[in-house]
């Protein structure tokens, strides 16, 4: 039993989705760790921006859930309200 040309390109097109994905994922989950890590409120302002807008851009390719991408908006935010 070999595998078919059908079965192997949708090994090549997950692969593909699974590195592009990793790499959208890795890219939100370190601007959110600079921002969590932050201890000076204008610092951290400014981090928070840039963080929104990965969190939107990913979002917005559908690699998380809308939601998601709320919840790690409200933990940032969260945190830099926190912050003197």
């Amino acid at each position: 039993m070999s595998a078919k040309g059908s079965e192997l390109k949708r090994v090549r097109q997950s692969r593909k989705a699974n590195e592009y994905n990793n790499h959208y994922k890795s890219m939100m989950k370190t601007s959110i760790k600079k921002v969590l890590a932050s201890t000076k409120k204008d610092d951290a302002q400014s981090l928070k921006n840039d963080a929104f807008k990965v969190i939107d851009k990913v979002a917005s390719k559908g690699v998380i859930h809308k939601n998601k991408a709320a919840n790690q908006k409200s933990r940032i935010s969260k945190h830099v309200n926190t912050l003197k």
